[in-house]
């Protein structure tokens, strides 16, 4: 899953595709040198949920979104939308998105009804902690992985009673979303255990801090790795999720973890083909 952020204040590369004057073009580059790349679906997102970021008002990220969605269905790939308001999602899945990834696990008012009025949608439901503008001040504690772990199936449960079927649904441990370092590296050591209920797992591990951390030398002085720096520790951790039950790996570096995963897939006996939530491509 390649990561299409029309942003200008994404914690990784906020700014480089997006354009306040209503030119598309750079993302509309982006979108297709993704899928040269080797991406199997896009990721569009019009709202940055980077630690600390304020809400997009819907008009703004509607915007933002809807030319790059118009862009991307013609394009033969699944199409998610990245966002949490019910408006936003009606209005993607009427243009063809195939698939809602949501932060909030639909939890805003509609939107579990936005994603069940659809007959054929994808969701991909993940775990945060809080919101975006508080949840690295005051981290979760205690068992990290049982907790997610009751929150995750608690809301797929929720979404198969307003009448979406199980097929249509994928998890995210939600990565970075006010889990500590050590409880988001427990998260990926622990995966398998969240494989027992049935559905795929989203991993979306691309350049975030927890990489850094875990990679920056014992030296006092030495700072976080750079944007720039993380491409290697986050395609191992893509590998990792993959080898722990991944079927979906969400990345900004599409063509290193393509060429990583080959590899892996080469050495690898009895490795599933990746399948793809909910439907088929346009």
């Amino acid at each position: 899953m390649g990561i299409v952020n029309a942003t200008p204040d994404s914690f990784s590369d906020g700014g480089r595709y997006f354009s306040s004057d209503d030119n598309f073009s750079a993302v509309f580059a982006h979108c297709d040198r993704l899928l040269r790349d080797g991406a199997d679906m896009l990721d569009i997102g019009g709202e940055s949920s980077r630690p600390g970021a304020l809400p997009v008002p819907l008009a703004q990220e509607l915007a933002r979104v809807l030319p790059v969605v118009r862009h991307a269905v013609q394009l033969g790939v699944p199409v998610s939308v990245d966002t949490c308001k019910p408006e936003v999602m009606r209005a993607v899945l009427d243009l063809g998105a195939d698939i809602i990834n949501d932060i909030w696990a639909l939890r805003q008012p509609g939107a579990v009804q936005a994603v069940a009025a659809h007959p054929r949608c994808g969701v991909c439901l993940m775990h945060m902690h809080r919101e975006p503008q508080t949840m690295q001040a005051l981290p979760m504690q205690g068992d990290v992985v049982s907790q997610v772990m009751v929150f995750l199936r608690q809301a797929a449960d929720g979404l198969q009673a307003a009448g979406v079927e199980k097929s249509r649904i994928a998890l995210d441990v939600g990565v970075g979303f006010g889990k500590t370092v050590a409880q988001n590296f427990a998260l990926l050591a622990r995966q398998r255990e969240f494989l027992a209920d049935g559905y795929p797992l989203l991993a979306a591990w691309s350049r975030k801090s927890s990489l850094a951390a875990v990679c920056a030398s014992s030296n006092a002085t030495d700072t976080p790795l750079e944007m720039a720096e993380r491409t290697l520790p986050s395609v191992a951790a893509a590998l990792l999720a993959v080898e722990r039950g991944a079927r979906i790996v969400r990345v900004h570096d599409v063509r290193e973890t393509v060429q990583a995963l080959k590899v892996w897939t080469a050495a690898s006996r009895d490795v599933k083909a990746t399948s793809y939530i909910g439907l088929s491509p346009h």
